[in-house]
């Protein structure tokens, strides 16, 4: 046979054996990125609604002015892409009036990862997930609900920090990622509507500052706000006077204002606690009085019991668990049904004192919170002009 017919003769098929063992690879490969797809939906890092499954529609882009009065300080480093739909945790189609745009709680506390986390970081990303279930659904019920991913402050490297450190330190890549995905937020997908600025824990520290200096930059935008829940992190009277632009509320409706609590037991009355500072304001989360008028828990319109931090299994409480009363001393709320469980934020450090329930600032006053956030949406729906706001209520198919 020459050289030319034995280029032309076909190949063998590969021995039996080869054939077993190459089919095997793929259906491994198949079955691992099933399980991949599977853990990525049970723990929230693909954008599935429970209700029903929206696709990301950016509106027209909005062009953002700032104030030729006040220049925000130079920020650290450049933002996350906030164009790619993989740094955004919840992007909802508005089908209400008013946007939420909450900034999620620490997640990661570990002598082994870097004090800023990695915005890739797949246990900052499921930990994320979880806290919009037992936090941010609160705003749900009334409101569209933006999360974006967001580099975020190692617990143990805030740990050993208190009050203006502690705010200097998120003034780093965490205020540089929370700007960029505001940015992107208001020219492409808040479309004029008014909204609502939320957060939790180091989530209300960025809530704080972007109240502090991005809304003082953007007025036209401030004057769009219907409210800020800077809960789990204390606003002082001294950051009221610092920036007059600023009010805190006074009752359960009034607008543009701030609405902020830390929740601790009565055994925390002296004790170091990282989020609770000097001359701190509270408003009392069932009867939102400024004052030390105490509200019962038979008052508490329902409170959410969670078996794990994962989000998913909670148990609902009607009336709540949890009763309330402002320490106008301490500027904390006060509950004192003590077979509730104290939080442990899982660092080395002591950080919140011995009867802190910060874990349950949302959940043991969540459906007062869920009334209160329609209330104030209602009353600034009522008392202002919703012309131009941009509601695009499209589903997947």
């Amino acid at each position: 046979m020459s050289k030319k017919e034995k280029q032309k003769e076909p190949k063998k098929p590969p021995k039996k054996g080869v054939r077993i063992l190459r089919s095997i690879l793929i259906l491994a490969a198949c079955a691992a990125g099933l399980i991949v797809f599977i853990l990525m939906v049970t723990h929230k890092v693909i954008k599935f609604d429970t209700m029903q499954v929206y696709k990301i529609m950016p509106g027209q882009k909005q062009e953002l002015s700032e104030s030729s009065d006040f220049q925000i300080r130079e920020l650290v480093g450049e933002s996350t892409d906030y164009s790619k739909s993989q740094n955004w945790l919840s992007v909802s189609i508005p089908k209400y009036e008013v946007d939420t745009f909450f900034i999620y709680p620490t997640i990661v506390a570990s002598d082994k990862m870097p004090d800023i986390i990695s915005i890739k970081d797949s246990i900052m990303r499921i930990g994320a997930g979880a806290t919009i279930l037992k936090d941010a659904y609160v705003f749900k019920e009334s409101t569209n609900l933006f999360v974006p991913v967001y580099r975020q402050s190692n617990l143990n490297a805030l740990a050993p920090l208190r009050g203006a450190e502690v705010e200097e330190f998120q003034m780093q890549e965490q205020r540089t990622d929370i700007y960029g995905a505001l940015d992107y937020y208001f020219e492409h997908y808040n479309g004029g509507r008014p909204f609502i600025l939320a957060g939790h824990s180091q989530g209300s520290i960025m809530v704080k500052i972007v109240l502090e200096e991005y809304m003082q930059a953007h007025p036209d935008l401030y004057e769009r706000m219907v409210a800020a829940y800077v809960i789990g992190y204390s606003v002082t009277k001294d950051d009221l006077e610092k920036y007059p632009h600023l009010k805190f509320a006074e009752g359960e409706d009034d607008t543009g204002v701030i609405i902020s609590y830390n929740t601790e037991g009565p055994e925390n009355k002296d004790a170091d606690n990282i989020v609770v500072l000097e001359n701190a304001i509270s408003i009392n989360p069932i009867n939102w009085k400024r004052d030390e008028t105490y509200a019962p828990a038979s008052e508490n319109l329902g409170s959410r019991v969670y078996e794990n931090d994962e989000g998913e299994e909670y148990e609902e409480k009607s009336p709540g668990l949890a009763d309330a009363q402002v320490d106008l001393e301490r500027g904390v709320v006060i509950c004192t049904n003590d077979e509730l469980p104290v939080s442990d934020m899982g660092s080395k450090y002591d950080i919140l004192g011995p009867q802190s329930y910060h874990k349950g600032d949302y959940t043991f006053y969540y459906y007062n919170l869920v009334d209160n956030v329609k209330k104030r949406v209602d009353k600034y729906l009522e008392t202002h002009e919703a012309t131009g706001y941009s509601i695009q209520a499209e589903k997947a198919s």
